[in-house]
């Protein structure tokens, strides 16, 4: 009913506006500007022709809205019978990257300042490494490299021992064969 009487009122413009411009004027009339009447019409098709833009960025604007999830906190419900260990409970809400990076690096400044690594002395030297390589192999006519890392326990010794290894190949005291590739490496004596 009410789109029926929209088009009977747009349909009555249009005969009043077209009557008035083929009617002739009365001399009396001319001398005071008559204001155009198709000027109405033209103001109410570009109102409601906002109208229809501004209908249709909002449409534009709730098909992207359905398209996002925001996160939010959501109220679980407390099982009956399970009763609240906290007073009350704090809830973060609007919280940004940048608020959380601030508070993060208040946390590490105020943390106190701690060493993580005291420089000592080693209790082995390469000398004594190549002494004790040396020694291995009077003993025995060939090492696997992998029986004699298995026995230092220490990560300081090994890589003391494998800097003494380098040196005594370096200065050809000792000769490093493999057999085949990824094979055993074996360390014997020149």
């Amino acid at each position: 009913m009410e789109v029926a009487g929209e088009f009977i009122l747009m349909a009555a413009t249009l005969i009043r506006i077209k009557v008035r411009m083929l009617l002739p004027r009365d001399l009396e009339e001319e001398e005071e500007p008559e204001e155009d009447p198709r000027a109405e019409l033209v103001r109410q098709i570009l109102e409601y022709k906002r109208f229809k833009e501004v209908a249709e960025s909002l449409t534009e604007m709730e098909t992207r809205q359905r398209r996002l999830y925001p996160r939010s906190y959501f109220d679980w419900e407390k099982k009956t019978g399970e009763e609240d260990v906290t007073s009350e409970e704090e809830i973060l809400k609007d919280v940004t990257l940048f608020d959380l990076l601030t508070a993060f690096k208040t946390v590490l400044y105020n943390m106190p300042k701690l060493t993580p690594h005291e420089v000592g002395t080693i209790g082995v030297s390469v000398e004594d490494q190549i002494e004790f390589l040396m020694s291995r192999l009077q003993e025995k006519q060939r090492i696997g490299f992998g029986d004699l890392m298995d026995q230092l326990k220490e990560r300081v010794i090994v890589v003391v021992t494998f800097m003494a290894l380098l040196e005594l190949i370096r200065t050809h005291r000792i000769r490093v064969q493999q057999a085949s590739v990824y094979g055993e490496i074996w360390i014997s004596r020149t």
